[in-house]
């Protein structure tokens, strides 16, 4: 008994202690971070063959399979008439050899269950561990002595022409294409692209020159990693690929692209484009391993690394313009850039150009926070941790720090520089990396709906074709469907409201509405009568300051006390006018264009000096722009009609948005009577 209870003390005191200490545990404040996470890198080893060939090997036994990667690390190749042959050599590779036919190749991959491919800067292979030997020795077949056939050629040319074909509609594809060839130069290998007319000025021996000339092991690296045996894959790889041939690989002179001297948008036209691919692009000189190089890495991850990145808050998550609005850093031996990218609405284009820059230049000129720079940090640490345990990653980093002669210490020291970097560090790498005023706005997209805003901005506009050549500004307008005149736009106006029917048997209106100009608050009442009579007159705290009146025959203006008879031109185009619905007279004007307006496309009537838009869609009245006489010459006053609303029977808009010149007015109608209300009396 007494053991037992000195037990249950013990128990009592042990619970208690703990208690006392949770309660001295602040639960409101984040744990603080423990330790940077020590890496250890799988082991690498390494050799290189009589041609040149360099092999890396890393074991890995967590599963039983292995996988070998060859990268043929050439310089870049300006491929100019025939751009497209590297590419289809890449595709043919593999499609038979002097020793095995394509079809026993295919049926052999497929029995062993392996995963083969080739591309025309290497060739990729994997499969379970007691299949691998047979599987690299049929690469290694491919990448020495693939047959190029005829037949297969022929096949390979018909089916990257449909690839052609099929892209020429995609305004993505389109997009990436032209950006390229800007950027880099059509004169450079990564700004040159396959078009038809290449494709079909590639022959057959080309193909086999291309192979013969750059499908070499000289610059090759051949990376082995998984469950594999080193010194029997040693013995392997030395039978296998120690008789490759090496040759002598030319090299080109390649220009070194560059940067406008201000910043432009570069346009191109397509026309069947739902949103606006925008990609702002400046080539940067940034290599992997340079000293600037983590700075750049977490600059850009604040600006646009993803979802939690400023790009992607402002325009999607504040502004609602795009699914996701992204940064990229682009490290290049021979040619890096950065970018900054986003698919948008039509009618927002415009406005995500002007964000995309607020942001650059944001990030540009005022200091990043010290909290936005650890979160990046601790991101990009935990993804570098979890990369590390992937099987594929040593070697990976293996084969870089080859291609790029790092220190072999590169990756070991990763998080020590990311953490190394500092706020100042940040704002330096993106002053001098991301050209926000030195950059291209690549835009693609609908002209006719996206160019007038744009061309309200700061920006130069310049016009390419979708193969990047410089050319004119589209057309601003789209065809009117045969058959289609003003009478047709109005009568479907009149059936959108009502229906004629009902707009006939209308023999007054009267109408109520209000505004606010400069903090004062105005009433505008409106009174139309059939046979084309109307008065309109604007009030402040009950004083009438403007009145206008026409009786069907004359009428008469009154403002600040003074009266002016209507006369001459105004007189005319009164007497035209055909209320209480004016739209009757707008029968007589000229159907003129189509219009992009907010996004849709809207008729355009012009009728006298005024143009009056009809939305396709709806039929309704969306917009109309009269030209008026002022103190400084003649003007345009646009009014919008929105916010259609059911009187009796029939839509009226009960806001409509006016402007002249620096002054906004917004009415918005509070009363609307239909056959009552008016008199007479009303038009004297």
């Amino acid at each position: 008994m007494i053991i037992m209870k000195t037990k249950i003390l013990s128990l009592i005191a042990i619970v208690t202690v703990s208690f006392a200490l949770n309660a001295q545990i602040d639960r409101t404040q984040m744990p603080k971070p423990g330790p940077d996470p020590v890496v250890k890198l799988g082991k690498a080893e390494k050799f290189t063959l009589k041609n040149g060939m360099t092999v890396i090997m890393v074991e890995n036994h967590k599963l039983p399979r292995a996988s070998a990667n060859l990268t043929i690390d050439n310089k870049p190749v300006f491929e100019g008439e025939i751009a497209g042959v590297s590419t289809m050599m890449g595709s043919l590779l593999g499609r038979g050899t002097a020793n095995i036919s394509k079809d026993e190749f295919n049926e052999k991959v497929d029995y062993l269950g392996a995963n083969v491919n080739f591309r025309s800067s290497g060739a990729y292979a994997s499969s379970l561990k007691r299949y691998f030997p047979e599987v690299l020795r049929l690469v290694a077949d491919a990448v020495k002595n693939s047959e190029f056939t005829q037949e297969e050629f022929d096949k390979e040319v018909k089916v990257t022409l449909d690839g052609i074909k099929a892209g020429e509609k995609s305004v993505t594809n389109i997009a990436r294409r032209v950006e390229d060839a800007l950027t880099y130069g059509k004169n450079h290998p990564f700004g040159e692209f396959t078009t038809k007319e290449s494709v079909n000025r590639i022959t057959l021996d080309d193909v086999k020159k291309c192979y013969n000339t750059y499908y070499k092991p000289n610059n090759a690296y051949l990376v082995i990693e998984g469950d594999i045996n080193p010194k029997e894959i040693k013995k392997t790889v030395k039978k296998l690929f120690g008789n490759w041939a090496k040759g002598r690989i030319p090299l080109q002179d390649v220009p070194k692209p560059t940067n406008v001297e201000t910043t432009e948008i570069n346009f191109v036209n397509m026309p069947n484009a739902v949103q606006s691919e925008i990609a702002l692009i400046n080539n940067i000189d940034l290599k992997l391993g340079d000293k600037d190089y983590y700075a750049v890495l977490l600059a850009n991850q604040i600006l646009g690394g993803g979802g939690t990145a400023r790009l992607f808050q402002n325009l999607r998550e504040d502004k609602g313009y795009t699914y996701g609005s992204y940064s990229r850093v682009r490290q290049s031996r021979d040619a890096a850039t950065f970018r900054a990218t986003a698919s948008v609405r039509n009618v927002v284009t415009d406005s995500s150009v002007v964000e995309i820059q607020k942001e650059i230049t944001k990030i540009r000129y005022q200091k990043a926070s010290a909290e936005e720079l650890k979160n990046v940090k601790e991101k990009y640490i935990g993804s570098f941790v979890m990369d590390v345990q992937k099987p594929r990653t040593a070697a990976n980093y293996a084969l870089n720090i080859a291609r790029y002669n790092l220190p072999k210490d590169f990756y070991a020291n990763y998080i020590e520089n990311i953490n190394a970097v500092t706020i100042d560090d940040v704002q330096n790498a993106a002053i001098k990396y991301f050209k926000g005023d030195k950059a291209r706005i690549v835009i693609t997209g609908k002209g006719i709906e996206v160019l007038k805003n744009l061309e309200k901005g700061d920006y130069v506009i310049k016009y390419f074709d979708k193969e990047g050549n410089a050319t004119t500004k589209p057309e601003m307008t789209l065809p009117i469907p045969k058959g289609m005149s003003a009478t047709n736009v109005v009568d479907n106006y009149f059936e959108a409201i009502g229906g004629k029917n009902k707009v006939a048997a209308v023999k007054t209106v009267m109408m109520v509405a209000g505004a606010t100009i400069q903090g004062t608050p105005l009433v505008m009442t409106v009174k139309l009568s059939t046979p084309n009579k109307s008065s309109q007159v604007v009030s402040v705290m009950g004083n009438t300051m403007q009145k206008k009146v026409f009786d069907g025959e004359k009428g008469y203006s009154e403002a600040r006390g003074q009266r002016k008879d209507t006369e001459g031109e105004e007189l005319e185009k009164e007497k035209a006018a055909k209320y209480p619905f004016e739209d009757e007279a707008y029968k007589t004007g000229k159907l003129v264009r189509i219009e992009p307006l907010e996004g849709k496309n809207a008729y355009v009537i012009e009728y006298q000096k005024e143009e009056i838009f009809y939305d396709i869609e709806s039929g309704l009245k969306v917009k109309s722009i009269k030209t008026v006489k002022g103190p400084q010459g003649e003007m345009k006053v646009p009014t919008i009609y929105s916010d259609y609303k059911e009187v009796n029977g029939i839509k009226f808009p009960h806001k409509m948005g006016q402007k002249m010149g620096p002054m906004d007015l917004s009415f918005e109608i509070t009363e609307i009577k239909i056959n009552e209300g008016v008199s007479d009396e009303d038009f004297k």
